[in-house]
């Protein structure tokens, strides 16, 4: 008998919501953790009173997540205190001038009817297609697998309408909001949103284009910090009987009969078990923990063509003095050609100017218990990469974040640099060594059209028996509910298959 039913490897979103899911179903489960700290990129550190975010900064298109909370018998509003973000967006032109969006849709209209009429009119339409495109893909992409045509037919089937949107997916984020906005200003507001998905206005998908409106469907912080809703699913799991072991690195995948049978810790000692679920990088589950002669030539060369994902430094700041922001979010703004060419000049070449662009979180505008009081928490989110033009980041680390830091301080947010008193900087590369993120590819692997749902790697291993996929390498990729959502999809096709 195995030592356990099943063994999750890793701790982030998709394998919390696995495992305690798993664990709902009767299963006995061992969920592992390298780190000392749950969450992976959706967590929260403590630094001279302050309390930092490690990298996601908000939640929004929670439906994913309520289900999850659901199907483990509690809800999530009464496990995790949301905080409504309103206004949902600021944007900071280069002159200083701001435009703010509200969460209202209307008033959000309003104002962008007031840069161009015509968008204005544009917007209504917008929000209909995308409100339509979310629901859709709410009922299907987030709650199926997409591993096979088979799985893309089943996800046809349960909603038809399904058929109205592949047309999207074969276009891209900018091509699609340029078919609804012309005026450059109004779309300097939706163009930085696509690097949420690590790829420019031209790369990414098209349907991830409805994130401009979907936002306004709602956007939340949780009380205490981001790690409060992988604190909530370890909370639930564990009522239910999950195991979680945190300092524990496993260093191999057991393979046996082409079906996977345990896990060797980095000590040397093995569990053994009926399944795994893997929420790390599937390039590293594969290629290092599995290794190549258990896999088919043909598997091991798909694998190996992956593109990682782009990564980001995150710079943490403690304030002294509220900032002179406007909201939860801001952005510096720019166009979709601005970020595609910051993509093309800047992120392959590896080449880091002085000047940057980026997102702006205020978390103490929200929720004024992350810092001591009369203090505030700021985090930065400019845009950098893993590899870098003649030197690397260990070198880079001071100077980016003094450069970042003044940089802000000129017009972003006049007088900045006065109010520091403590200041911190995630780099790609410490990304890479605490969260085993290869090359710190914070969404595992890329998410261009050539990665998404039949092309990325399936759910339910198509190689080795027993082994599941949860997290941003599986469907439906990267972010707080596409990751829980994969642990809902992998925990219903184990209860549909391993029972």
């Amino acid at each position: 008998m195995a030592d356990y039913d099943v063994i999750v490897i890793g701790g982030g979103l998709g394998g919390l919501s696995a495992g305690a899911l798993l664990s709902k179903q009767g299963r006995r489960v061992l969920l592992l953790e390298q780190s000392d700290r749950i969450g992976g990129c959706c967590s929260t550190f403590e630094r001279d009173g302050f309390r930092f975010d490690v990298g996601a900064s908000i939640v929004e298109i929670i439906q994913p997540i309520e289900r999850v909370f659901e199907k483990l018998g509690t809800t999530l509003q009464k496990e995790v205190d949301l905080i409504a973000c309103d206004p949902m967006m600021s944007y900071i032109f280069p002159d200083g001038s701001r435009v703010t969006y509200p969460l209202s849709v209307e008033e959000t209209g309003r104002i962008i009817a007031e840069m161009s009429p015509s968008d204005g009119l544009k917007w209504r339409e917008f929000c209909a297609f995308a409100d339509d495109l979310m629901n859709v893909t709410l009922d299907t992409f987030f709650q199926m697998p997409a591993s096979t045509l088979g799985d893309m037919a089943a996800l046809i089937k349960k909603n038809p309408r399904f058929l109205k949107f592949l047309p999207v997916f074969l276009s891209s984020y900018q091509d699609i909001l340029e078919k609804y906005f012309k005026d450059e200003k109004v779309l300097k507001t939706m163009a930085y949103q696509a690097l949420y998905f690590g790829l420019p206005p031209n790369l990414v998908p098209g349907p991830y284009a409805m994130v401009p409106y979907s936002e306004h469907v709602g956007i939340y912080y949780p009380r205490g910090g981001m790690i409060r809703i992988p604190e909530a699913l370890e909370r639930v799991g564990t009522q239910l009987g999950m195991e979680v072991r945190r300092k524990t690195r496993v260093s191999k995948v057991e393979v046996y009969g082409g079906r996977a049978s345990g896990v060797v810790l980095a000590d040397g000692s093995e569990i053994t078990t009926d399944l795994v679920v893997s929420d790390i990088n599937a390039k590293t589950l594969y290629l290092d923990l599995i290794g190549e002669e258990h896999l088919p030539t043909p598997v091991v060369k798909g694998i190996k063509s992956y593109k990682l994902s782009i990564s980001v430094p995150m710079i943490y700041l403690g304030l002294d003095a509220a900032p002179d922001l406007d909201g939860h979010h801001s952005v510096i703004a720019a166009s979709p050609e601005d970020v595609n060419r910051f993509y093309y000049e800047q992120v392959l070449p590896g080449r880091l100017n002085d000047e940057n662009f980026g997102l702006i979180c205020w978390p103490t505008h929200t929720d004024k218990s992350l810092a001591p009081r009369g203090k505030h928490v700021l985090n930065l989110i400019p845009q950098g990469f893993y590899h870098l033009e003649g030197t690397d980041w260990d070198t880079e680390k001071p100077r980016f974040i003094e450069r970042t830091i003044n940089n802000l301080s000129k017009s972003a947010i006049p007088g900045l640099k006065d109010h520091v008193v403590t200041a911190e900087c995630a780099t790609p590369l410490d990304f890479e060594r605490q969260l085993l993120l290869p090359e710190g590819a914070i969404y595992c692997l890329q998410q261009d059209l050539a990665a998404q749902a039949v092309f990325r790697p399936a759910a339910k291993s198509k190689s080795i028996k027993g082994l599941y996929l949860v997290g941003s390498s599986t469907h439906p990729g990267g972010g707080v509910p596409s990751t829980i959502a994969s642990g809902y999809i992998a925990a219903h096709l184990i209860e549909q298959m391993e029972s």
